[in-house]
């Protein structure tokens, strides 16, 4: 733990990725606004090339909220990508537009990174907005990954969801943040290269929380701070495209940061189980889910050698033992055949 000797006052970029979102903004970015009256904060909306009348909205209604406006939709990663390198407030706040988070959200999270310099970022608690009792599917009480890639959280495994009860209510070291809501050491990210934009959207901010703790950084979950996530704003759980994303993304995360001969042995067992759960949506008459993953995997094959060079480029930093926050079992074989649907039931 390393404390920050520098008293100067820090400030804070709170950045929404916007694209076609309109109605979203007309709903969360007065709260946001109201919400995050803090010294020294700024709030930033970075339009992705967005056709709807977003812009001229904000411009109209919000003339105190700064614009980046870019000519295209570069995607989750590009995007945020290119609005933190325009950036020079310490922090920046990733902040989906269909969060709205609660008063005095702010100060727990710039606590945090002020404290201690090798805190890479920060996530709140995430609840779901219309039912503000249970957490919320996209990071509930901060995220974790089994050995074969396969992403959970505290208060939400697959899609069963828990009720907030305080049983996360600790500041917690945790694996990764969600991109809904995170706050990032801003001159970190931007020389650490950002989210990788091959992923465009969907665990590319995984990808970056797992870079930065293969280099010794922490990520840290407080329950301090709470947001309330509408969830599918841009791309509803159920969508194809999504589903497309996530597994093929899933084996562009494996492929960047796992090492060694152990490393491919996972990905080609994460092949086939994926395989194995084509099977089963195939009986179920889940079509689309079944075309989604024959082509992330045809993806994932077309772009390896691309990722290779990635992995090559990585591998000084690429740890050869195993973070404390992967879980070493198989949270599918918990969850689907020894029955195990909350956090607190799996043992690290």
């Amino acid at each position: 733990m390393e404390k920050e000797n520098n008293t100067q006052p820090k400030t804070i970029s709170v950045v929404i990725l916007n694209w076609n979102t309109q109605n979203l903004l007309q709903k969360f970015l007065p709260v946001v606004i109201k919400n995050s009256n803090f010294p020294n904060v700024e709030i930033i909306v970075a339009d992705n090339g967005s056709t709807d009348n977003s812009v001229e909205w904000i411009q109209h209604n919000f003339p105190q909220v700064k614009i980046i406006k870019f000519p295209v939709n570069y995607g989750f990663s590009e995007g945020y990508n290119r609005a933190l390198a325009s950036i020079t407030s310490d922090f920046s706040v990733l902040l989906n537009s269909d969060v709205a988070p609660c008063n005095e959200w702010l100060e727990p999270l710039l606590e945090i990174m002020t404290d201690n310099s090798k805190v890479a970022a920060v996530v709140p608690k995430i609840k779901d907005y219309n039912s503000p009792t249970m957490f919320e599917y996209a990071g509930a009480a901060g995220g974790f990954i089994d050995r074969f890639g396969y992403t959970f959280c505290r208060g939400r495994i697959f899609d069963v969801l828990e009720k907030d009860e305080g049983q996360y209510d600790k500041e917690k070291q945790i694996f990764w943040g969600s991109g809904a809501a995170l706050m990032v050491n801003t001159e970190l990210f931007n020389s650490t290269g950002g989210l990788d934009k091959d992923f465009f959207a969907h665990m590319e901010e995984i990808d970056w929380c797992w870079r930065m703790k293969n280099m010794g950084y922490e990520i840290i979950f407080t329950p301090k701070s709470e947001v309330f996530h509408l969830g599918g704003g841009t791309l509803p759980y159920n969508n194809a495209n999504k589903s497309f994303l996530n597994y093929r993304n899933n084996l562009f995360l494996l492929i960047k940061n796992r090492h060694g001969l152990k490393g491919w042995i996972i990905i080609w067992i994460r092949m086939i189980l994926d395989n194995i759960s084509l099977i089963k949506f195939l009986f179920s008459g889940n079509f689309l889910v079944v075309k989604s993953i024959i082509l992330a995997h045809f993806a994932f094959l077309k772009k390896m050698p691309i990722f290779i060079k990635k992995r090559k480029i990585l591998r000084y930093s690429l740890l050869k033992k195993e973070h404390a926050e992967i879980y070493k079992g198989s949270i599918v074989f918990d969850f689907f055949i020894r029955k195990k649907k909350r956090f607190k039931e799996i043992k690290f």
